[in-house]
């Protein structure tokens, strides 16, 4: 017998055998996890019945709903892959398989486990991106398993808690953004958003609950004037209030920069009519009833979103002068926004246009997956799937007028491969609008783009630089990246080499290639010719070095005072750890200005507590000679203070509002100029910018000199030390 909260949710045009199958279906479950409970206490059946009711509730296949209820069988009990493609058929059984949820990995695992959990947990996330390829059902299953998952989250450990809401918010509500189940969406942005900032989710939740007679009232009224226009109009229209989202309202408070009143005002109904015509009919009207606000109307119904979504949106000056927005669109329009993918099977029947729509979409899965299969690391293939597929998208044009979908912060070179490969690489320029633009430039939607191209040539290693903002698309820096490997590979190790050398220079660190490469497990060509090709950018570097505190240096002066091993590390500061001393002050040294990142050694001085100084500091070469007894070992602690103080000297062809550009720069950066000196060679036209910057850690300083140079006449940016 179905359990009633399943069969309630079941749609009245299923048939005999299809019932049958369900119902085999749950006993063969209850069967199999027979004297499993959940954390909560409850049976474990209830987990699979619940997961089976979302997807029954979205209008999902029997076949579907029958591997919902069989999702966990295979990992949690007994029963096999095997003995469920015996009883069921292999196409249960492949979806059961493509759902199976990962091994629980213990909250107080060690560091080196909870690593190794991540990488499981990246690699389990590319197996079922990958399985849209073949059938988008098993990510419809895993996404119910995790909304119901989200919604009994509340028995988990808080570590857990948060854990799980991220990856929610960050890869399941973006997916079942981009197949268009908007039911499923709303609903786990909200749940997240409860566990990650629960204060501010609760403070929202309470002031919504307070005004809700205030706002139903004010929604009764404008739905009044609408449906009375609409009748006299002839137009057969079905007017609602528009939900409130709880994260949506925080979200647009955020990007807005507004307090809740200021966006609890905005107004929302919803305007379901029968043709596509009557669409533009009702627009009419509503324009006719209030004033139109600039630059707030969409027309998706010409120009839909690429996960279906067709609707007008337009927002206008309601009654009592307050905002109001309004989202028209026939009943067809309606499911494919409620359901998205999912309407393919609640709809089927009809045979309509959403087969159509069904056959498209799959296919821009295919081809979003298609080239991620050669990204060897699921690490890699996830965050590509971050920034390529779950950002906020811009949709811009060619000059032929065919949209280009691309991810938020998408640059011309980006648009560039999005058409080809070759286009590319021989991206010289772009046109956008008709003006000429950097290639650096953010597109925004409505862009028309034109590439310049050059007859012949490549592509250059500053559009992978992540300093430089070139590329925000993994298929561009995908793209770069192969065509520097068919390059020449001791070329290849040549330009590595002068790249990580300059690098290191112009930040003032003094590190042996054959330890950077060891960091990484690479031999020191194979580490150079990487580089050279754009595999592993010096970000990567830098920040390897920063993480693994070689103290090459260092270790005989911990030999010599055996004493010093058995003493414990003891916290002195927020950023600097100390061995053995407790309640002493520790300063950094401003002879050589060490930041977190850089290999450190402190000197006990007379009376002012303990210096920090670089490894290399000359100061610290004349101690070690001299008074040995006084240079203890320090090492940076787990929460470097906000700033440094770090001296750059900044060379360059003097021009007209070079240092207005530097500051410029860095203001932009949010880093602060503690003080600067400008000298100018005349003769030779040269100028010289020698500066002290409030700066947060090496990263940051790579970055910033990275910017610099990239100033018109700027010929070098370094650190001083």
């Amino acid at each position: 017998m179905i359990p009633k909260t399943l069969a309630e949710k079941l749609p009245k045009t299923i048939t005999p055998a299809e019932r049958k199958l369900i119902e085999n279906a749950y006993l063969f479950a209850e069967r199999a996890h027979a004297g499993q409970k959940r954390r909560s206490g409850e049976e474990y059946i209830y987990h699979p019945v619940a997961v089976a009711s979302i997807l029954a509730d979205v209008g999902m296949d029997s076949v579907t709903i029958a591997a919902a209820l069989l999702h966990d069988v295979a990992e949690d009990t007994d029963y096999t892959l095997e003995d469920i493609e015996r009883v069921f058929g292999p196409e249960i059984a492949m979806l059961v398989d493509g759902v199976t949820k990962l091994s629980q990995v213990d909250q107080y695992a060690s560091p080196a486990a909870r690593q190794g959990r991540d990488i499981q947990q990246a690699e389990n996330l590319r197996k079922m991106f990958l399985a849209m390829i073949n059938d988008v059902r098993v990510v419809l299953i895993k996404l119910a398993d995790r909304l119901h998952n989200m919604r009994t989250l509340g028995s988990m450990p808080p570590e857990k808690q948060k854990r799980i809401a991220t990856e929610t918010i960050e890869i399941y509500a973006p997916l079942a953004n981009r197949l268009g189940i908007w039911q499923m969406k709303w609903e786990l942005q909200d749940l997240s958003f409860r566990y990650l900032q629960p204060d501010v989710y609760q403070d929202l939740a309470s002031r919504l609950q307070q005004r809700r007679t205030e706002r139903e009232k004010r929604i009764k009224e404008v739905i009044r004037i609408l449906s009375k226009e609409m009748k006299q109009a002839h137009i057969t229209a079905n007017i609602s209030g528009r939900p409130k989202h709880i994260y949506s309202i925080y979200r647009k408070m955020q990007r807005k920069g507004v307090e809740f009143d200021q966006i609890y005002d905005v107004q929302g109904v919803r305007i379901i009519v029968d043709e596509v015509g009557q669409c533009y009919q009702a627009l009419g009207l509503v324009h006719s009833l209030w004033r139109p606000i600039p630059q707030e109307f969409d027309d998706y119904i010409a120009n839909p979103k690429d996960n279906m979504y067709r609707s007008l949106h337009t927002a206008v000056i309601g009654p009592q002068g307050r905002p109001l927005e309004v989202q028209i669109r026939t009943w067809e329009m309606h499911r494919t926004a409620e359901y998205g993918i999912a309407a393919h099977w609640r709809y089927k029947e009809q045979n309509t246009r959403q087969d159509v729509e069904f056959e498209d979409k799959i296919a821009w899965l295919r081809q979003l997956m298609d080239w991620r299969q050669e990204i060897n690391s699921a690490e890699d293939f996830v965050n590509s799937m971050k920034t390529d597929v779950f950002m906020d998208r811009v949709y811009v044009f060619t000059p032929a007028g065919e949209i280009k979908d691309l991810p938020r912060g998408a640059t011309p070179i980006d648009f560039a491969y999005a058409i080809h490969t070759e286009v590319g690489h021989r991206c010289r320029g772009a046109r956008v609008n008709g003006r000429l633009v950097s290639l650096d430039y953010q597109l925004k939607t409505g862009d028309q783009v034109e590439i310049i191209t050059a007859k012949r040539g490549g592509p250059s290693r500053d559009w992978v630089n992540p300093d430089l903002g070139y590329t925000a698309t993994t298929r561009a820096h995908n793209k770069i990246r192969a065509w520097f490997k068919k390059q020449n590979r001791q070329e290849n190790i040549s330009l590595g080499k002068e790249m990580l050398e300059r690098e290191l220079s112009r930040l003032g660190i003094d590190q042996k290639i054959e330890l950077i490469a060891n960091a990484f497990d690479m031999t020191s060509d194979d580490l150079l010719a990487a580089i050279g090709y754009g595999d592993v950018n010096l970000h990567q570097v830098i920040g390897k070095i920063t993480s693994a505190h070689k103290e090459e240096t260092g270790e005989e002066l911990l030999e010599e005072d055996a004493e010093v091993h058995r003493r414990q590390v003891v916290t002195i500061s927020d950023n600097i750890n100390v061995l053995g001393i407790d309640g002493v002050m520790a300063v950094p040294a401003r002879c050589c200005n060490p930041l977190p990142g850089d290999e450190i050694v402190g000197y006990i001085t007379r009376g002012r507590g303990i210096t920090v100084h670089r490894r290399d500091c000359p100061n610290v070469q004349a101690i070690r000679e001299k008074e040995p007894d006084r240079l203890i070992d320090v090492k940076w602690g787990q929460a470097p203070a906000s700033t440094y103080p770090v001296r750059v000297k900044i060379s360059a062809y003097d021009r007209s509002g070079l240092l207005h550009d530097v500051s410029a720069l860095l203001a932009a950066e949010k880093v602060n100029i503690l003080e600067s000196r400008t000298s100018v060679n005349s003769k030779k036209h040269t100028a010289q910018i020698s500066a002290t910057l409030e700066i947060q850690g090496i990263v940051q300083l790579s970055r910033v000199l990275a910017k610099i140079e990239q100033l018109p006449t700027v010929l070098e940016a370094r650190r001083v030390t």
